[in-house]
């Protein structure tokens, strides 16, 4: 049997009247951008505040800090999915529950969040490494200025940690937007969900799948672009982590 390829396929109708196949995978591309940027903010925002946490001298809340992550890195991201848009509902006041399960883009609003914690996890481990591989001076150095410790780690940690740290964040970057293929479990038309339904429409799952994949390709180069065009704009002349046997500068 041959296969009968058709790339023609992308600027013919789609059944379901929204417009052309290739509107279909504008549309998942859409999805799948607006998800990983939202969940994305929140993986910076929580990875920061949880990393930074992990590093401090109380030990009870360096305890719930790394409960935090072990629980959100340990449990595998599609039964997170499935827990945030299935269970949580249920968990919160009836009248709460019913209202997020009625909104028209619930699971837009579930994936955000999944991700987002998900990868806040992952993000949190990055942020303390990057503070714990600074050489001890630099703490020692904010002390001697009489800064307090939020300070030092407003003015000199977090700064010089987030330099230490872009490369790992760019894969992390580039995993969200990947991970966010998952949504489709629980129905958002993110760019998976809809070359699969360009697929079940269309019977032509080759061309939908490459476009899909060459669509996931370039999004990627254009975020590890932008990430090492970032990093060399904020690089430290001079700054290197180095390791306890030679010291930084």
């Amino acid at each position: 049997m041959n296969y009968h390829w058709n790339w023609r396929i992308f600027w013919e109708a789609a059944p379901d009247g929204t417009g052309t196949y290739m509107d279909t995978l504008w549309s998942g591309l859409l999805w799948t951008l607006a998800t990983a940027g939202s969940a994305w903010i929140i993986a910076l925002a929580l990875g920061l505040v949880v990393g930074t946490v992990r590093t401090l001298p109380n030990k009870w809340v360096v305890r719930l800090a790394n409960a935090y992550v072990e629980l959100f890195r340990n449990v595998p991201l599609l039964v997170q999915m499935f827990l945030w848009y299935f269970v949580m509902p249920e968990l919160l006041p009836q009248a709460a529950g019913d209202w997020l399960k009625a909104l028209p883009n619930s699971a837009f609003i579930t994936a955000v969040l999944c991700l987002g914690t998900f990868t806040s996890s992952r993000v949190a481990i990055q942020v303390t490494t990057g503070i714990e591989a600074l050489p001890r001076g630099q703490k020692l150095a904010g002390t001697a200025l009489g800064l307090t410790l939020p300070q030092t780690y407003r003015y000199i940690l977090l700064p010089m940690a987030a330099r230490v740290i872009l490369p790992p964040l760019t894969s992390e970057f580039l995993n969200i937007v990947k991970n966010s293929s998952v949504a489709l479990t629980i129905g958002l038309m993110e760019l998976t969900a809809s070359a699969r339904a360009i697929q079940e429409f269309s019977f032509q799952v080759f061309e939908a799948f490459s476009a899909a994949t060459i669509i996931y390709v370039v999004v990627n180069l254009c975020v590890v672009t932008l990430m090492h065009a970032i990093e060399r704009s904020v690089v430290i002349p001079g700054f290197i982590v180095a390791g306890t046997a030679s010291g930084g500068h």
